[in-house]
C-alpha cells in the first residue's frame, strides 16, 4: 500500500510541473483539430465515393 502512496505522492508532483495551455491556446488548438478531423473526412469520404462509384461502373452495376 505504500508503493501505491508514493506512487500517486509522484503523480500529483508531476502534475504541478506541466505547463498548461492558457484558454486561447486551448481554443486555436481545438479548431485546428476539429477541421483537420472536418476536412479528412470529407476528403476520405470523396475518395470512397469515387472508388465506389468507378467500381460499380466496372463491374456494370
Amino acid at each position: 500500500m505504500s508503493s501505491l502512496t508514493q506512487f500517486i505522492r509522484n503523480v500529483s508532483s508531476e502534475m504541478r510541473k506541466v505547463s498548461w495551455p492558457r484558454r486561447k491556446e486551448l481554443t486555436g488548438y481545438t479548431i485546428t483539430v476539429v477541421a483537420t478531423v472536418t476536412i479528412l473526412a470529407l476528403f476520405f469520404a470523396g475518395v470512397d465515393l469515387i472508388i465506389s462509384k468507378t467500381i460499380r461502373f466496372v463491374l456494370g452495376l
